[in-house]
């Protein structure tokens, strides 16, 4: 059976990469230290995934969990950055109040928006230059550029407008447009948390149902990741964040729980694993299938809700908050990506294009699909290392000041 689920393909990335979300201090209950350091593992996590997953034709991108179930980091990214979100913007709305808090989040989805243009401007430049340098138009519409080739000045404005984006880059316009309405959404979930939580839920179905979604360009396109369904992960990120998941403790360690999401996850890997492995082809019946498909991305389809739900709650029974090996250095570097997203995203977006270049063009041999890897995430945890240095250079010269 072909591949049913949306899958990532180089023109229309399911995978994006994933914008940064405001560090948390804590999630569930904490160690010492105050700082939950599996929201930063799982980031980083998914920022490596989402690298090897935009390199068409690598081997590399095999060990990622698209290939093992219908959800993949998208939904993790999502889901942290609301979870985090809500944490550190509803304690600084609780003591700041309303209007300087929703000021503090839309400058940031000011800061995520003069990201997405440069990282924009940027890699369409990398595009133009090797297909003007090498004479290969294939990757002009490969990688979602040929409108801009074509119609520069029209393209641009349509980037300013968050409609028009090449492959790899729709999940940050997602996530800017998430933020710059999350003041109202912050408010309501600090007062009336569950009927907040029903109100997105009743968003996602209507928009599920309908097809409701913003439009792109060109202008038979809408938006890869539907807002107003993708809504739905972010306010349920937020509802754990602001004490739903202490709510839900009971739930998630309910042997019985845990059990059915095992179960679940296991049928959605055979399934996935039908639709390359012939001898698993036509495991699901036809009838079966003409329900299930298409496992849609774009409107977060209820099988990737609920294999994401069920494989979050299997990491937190199995990755408890005070377990010690996520303080080990094997860790750190996984760690420090995930605690600088954005510049990791966007080095991410570069390294990608730049080795599906050398692979089509120098060298497609499995060595090089391997080393290529290896060396994009030396690469972008040297880049998190760096700037981690330059913030705690900078904060102890403040506190010197300060002293």
């Amino acid at each position: 059976m072909a591949r049913p689920i949306e899958r990532d393909e180089p023109a229309r990335p399911a995978q994006a990469e994933a914008p940064p979300a405001p560090s948390a201090d804590r999630a569930g209950k904490p160690p010492a230290s105050g700082r939950d350091l599996r929201l930063d593992l799982f980031r980083g996590l998914a920022l490596w995934f989402i690298f090897l997953n935009h390199i068409p034709n690598n081997v590399a991108n095999w060990i990622t969990n698209r290939n093992f179930g219908f959800s993949d980091a998208t939904e993790i990214f999502v889901f942290i950055s609301g979870y985090t979100g809500a944490m550190v913007y509803g304690r600084q709305m609780a003591a700041d109040g309303m209007i300087v808090t929703s000021a503090r989040i839309l400058r940031r989805a000011w800061q995520l928006y003069i990201a997405f243009i440069f990282l924009f401007v940027i890699y369409l430049a990398e595009i133009s230059y090797v297909v003007g340098s090498f004479s290969n138009p294939l990757y002009v519409e490969e990688m979602g550029a040929l409108q801009f080739l074509s119609e520069p000045d029209v393209a641009l404005v349509q980037a300013l407008l968050l409609k028009f984006r090449p492959a790899n880059m729709d999940v940050l316009p997602l996530y800017i447009v998430l933020l710059a309405t999350f003041p109202p959404v912050l408010w309501a979930l600090r007062r009336k948390p569950d009927l907040t939580l029903a109100a997105s839920a009743l968003m996602w179905l209507v928009a599920t149902s309908t097809g409701w979604n913003l439009p792109a360009y060109p202008d038979d396109r809408t938006w890869f990741f539907n807002p107003f369904a993708w809504q739905l992960l972010f306010v349920f990120g937020g509802w754990c964040g602001l004490g739903g998941s202490d709510r839900l403790s009971r739930v998630v360690q309910s042997p019985a729980v845990v059990a059915a999401c095992l179960a679940y996850l296991l049928v959605s890997l055979l399934v996935v694993i039908s639709w390359w492995w012939p001898p698993l082809e036509g495991l699901v019946p036809p009838a079966i299938g003409d329900v299930i498909y298409p496992i849609s991305k774009t409107d977060l389809s209820p099988l990737r809700l609920v294999h994401f739900l069920a494989l979050a709650i299997v990491v937190v029974r199995a990755v408890p908050v005070d377990l010690p090996v996520l303080r080990s250095p094997l860790l750190a570097p996984m760690i420090l990506c995930g605690q600088n997203s954005l510049q990791v995203f966007c080095l991410g977006v570069f390294l990608s294009f730049a080795a599906h270049f050398v692979l089509n063009e120098i060298s497609g041999t499995l060595f090089m699909q391997v080393a290529l890897s290896m060396v994009g995430i030396v690469l972008m945890v040297g880049l998190s290392a760096l700037l981690s240095w330059y913030g705690r250079v900078e904060r102890e010269i403040a506190a010197r000041k300060h002293g």
